[in-house]
């Protein structure tokens, strides 16, 4: 596509949507940020049809904070129905969607709202097309936060292949402007090695000086536990590999800083 496409990317104030944004602008197109914070909201409809009038493309990027499966679904139903009804309207050519490598496999939470969301969005007018992104760097302190309990940090076994936000939001631009994309609907971005959770969120607490310990724990109760250590949430032969490594982008970024409690 020519320079100068106009780009709507739900989620636009989100981690990877801020990237997007900036991927877009660099690249000398236009980008449309729909999110609340712009006076756009994908679930009531809110500010949904001028933020796509004259769009060739949208870059659904939008999150559900809740992890809860019922509450996750809700929400990426709704914006699906109504991004790819604002988007049919608008005449709009393409949405491309992250989501998560290894959805498919998980049977509950909010993987499976993921895939509801991935099934939900190729089910729609407008052609579709997901990337399956690996866990995001700056992903990996969230996670400390969730299992931290005073000067422990319990993460799971987790095998990833961990990619950074930037390069995730690289490919879905790539995606968005290819004039034939190709890779068939479903395609997959990772980091260049795989890596264990445990062993980067060691590397993020010594780098943020935090003397936290750091303790393996698999959660019996989550009926996909097992796939965590298996290995399901690495990428297939054919995936996109982008750098950095997490050890390089901690070396290059003001990584968040774990409190100290």
């Amino acid at each position: 596509m020519s320079k100068g496409t106009r780009i709507t990317v739900a989620g636009a104030s989100g981690r990877v949507g801020r990237h997007v944004v900036d991927v877009l602008e660099e690249r000398g197109h236009e980008a449309v940020r729909a999110s609340r914070s712009y006076g756009v909201d994908i679930i009531t409809g809110e500010g949904l049809e001028e933020a796509l009038t004259g769009a060739s493309s949208i870059i659904d990027v939008a999150t559900q904070p809740s992890p809860a499966e019922e509450e996750a679904t809700r929400f990426f139903t709704t914006a699906t129905n109504n991004l790819q009804a604002g988007g049919r309207r608008a005449g709009v050519d393409r949405i491309v969607v992250v989501s998560i490598i290894g959805v498919d496999r998980f049977t509950g939470g909010y993987g499976a709202a993921k895939l509801a969301h991935e099934i939900a969005m190729l089910a729609g007018p407008v052609p579709a097309r997901i990337l399956r992104a690996a866990q995001f760097h700056e992903f990996v302190a969230e996670l400390m936060q969730w299992g931290r309990q005073g000067d422990v940090v319990h993460v799971p076994p987790m095998r990833t292949q961990l990619v950074s936000a930037r390069s995730v939001a690289e490919a879905l631009v790539d995606s968005a402007l290819a004039d034939d994309p190709d890779g068939g609907p479903i395609w997959e971005i990772a980091g260049p090695r795989a890596e264990r959770l445990p062993d980067v969120a060691r590397l993020l607490a010594a780098h943020t000086g935090d003397p936290v310990r750091i303790e393996e724990y698999s959660d019996p109760s989550n009926p996909d536990h097992e796939l965590y250590a298996s290995g399901a949430l690495l990428p297939g032969a054919g995936a996109r590999l982008a750098g950095p490594t997490f050890a390089e982008w901690l070396a290059s970024t003001a990584a968040p800083a774990m409190p100290v409690t």
